[in-house]
């Protein structure tokens, strides 16, 4: 006699495969995680995006001289360019321009201005 074959998983096997797989999700989702920007974070990545992108991520004006990357520029102790990277320093170089940098003085308000420094502070995520 033969015994019928029955598709369902056993409520054992289903329970180990429910089991890995939530740990393969929590692992998968611990290791990418980042918490969500804020709201002053997010303005300042809209910012970047708008103003920054063009030329520091995707040199779309074509430069010859390739703008500096500014991923993590807040986990190092200086600038690119040696200064230190503190707020008051980025702001100054952003607002007075610096070598191939023009000025954005007046293109930025107080607020806009925190906000970008906000973002920059994220690492660019």
């Amino acid at each position: 006699m033969t015994r019928p074959i029955s598709c369902a998983p056993s409520s054992t096997g289903f329970l180990a495969l429910a089991a890995l797989s939530l740990f393969f999700l929590l692992a998968l989702n611990g290791c990418h995680h980042q918490p969500a920007l804020t709201q002053q974070e997010a303005a300042g990545k809209h910012l970047y995006m708008v103003r920054c992108a063009h030329c520091h991520e995707d040199n779309d004006l074509a430069l010859k001289k390739v703008p500096p990357n500014l991923h993590g520029i807040f986990q190092r102790p200086t600038m690119p360019s040696g200064t230190p990277a503190t707020d008051s320093d980025v702001t100054r170089v952003v607002l007075a321009g610096k070598g191939m940098m023009p000025s954005f003085a007046g293109r930025f308000t107080q607020d806009q201005m925190a906000a970008l420094l906000a973002y920059l502070r994220t690492g660019l995520r």
